[in-house]
C-alpha cells in the first residue's frame, strides 16, 4: 500500500479499458438502471446536488451528486464519512478508459461505525471490490455489445 499522506489512507484508483463507446459506458455509470446492473440498487438521478441512496449489504447508504460533466465525469459522496466516489471516462479510439476513484479516506485505525471496522480494513476490502466491479462492468458492456 502507498505511504500515507498526513496519516490518511490513499485513494483507491481502478482503471479498465472497455471496448465500448463512451456514451454507452456513460449510460451504465450515470443512470439508475445502469448502476443497478453492475453496482447496486439505487434511486440515483443524474442531477447536480441530487441526494440518493445505494442499497448495500449494510443497509441504505446516503449519497449526493457533487460533480456532473457528461460523458466525462461523475462524482458523488458515499455515506457520511467524507468519502467521495468519482467515475472518469475518456474516449480512446472507439473504446473507453473508465476509472473509479474512491477518495476521502481517514486515519487507518479510525473506526467506521456502520460496520465497526477500521478504515484500513474497509479500504482494503473496497479496493478488491472496486477491482471486481470494474471488471464486471467491462465484461457486461462488452458482452452486450457483441
Amino acid at each position: 500500500m502507498e505511504k500515507y499522506a498526513k496519516g490518511k489512507l490513499p485513494d483507491i484508483r481502478r482503471t479498465v479499458e472497455i471496448n465500448s463507446k463512451v456514451e454507452r459506458v456513460w449510460q451504465a455509470v450515470a443512470t439508475s438502471e445502469g448502476l443497478a446492473n453492475w453496482l447496486m440498487p439505487n434511486d440515483f438521478q443524474p442531477e447536480l446536488g441530487y441526494e440518493f441512496t445505494l442499497k448495500t449489504q449494510f443497509g441504505l447508504v446516503p449519497c449526493k451528486v457533487t460533480e456532473l460533466d457528461p460523458p466525462k465525469r461523475l462524482s458523488f459522496t458515499w455515506d457520511d464519512f467524507g468519502w467521495q466516489v468519482t467515475f472518469e471516462l475518456k474516449e480512446i479510439g472507439g473504446k473507453t478508459e473508465f476509472t473509479v476513484i474512491h477518495s476521502g479516506w481517514g486515519e487507518p485505525d479510525a473506526i467506521i461505525p456502520r460496520v465497526q471496522q477500521k478504515q484500513s480494513v474497509i479500504r482494503e476490502t473496497l479496493d478488491i471490490g472496486w477491482g471486481h466491479l470494474t471488471e464486471g462492468l467491462r465484461g457486461k458492456l462488452e458482452k452486450d455489445d457483441e
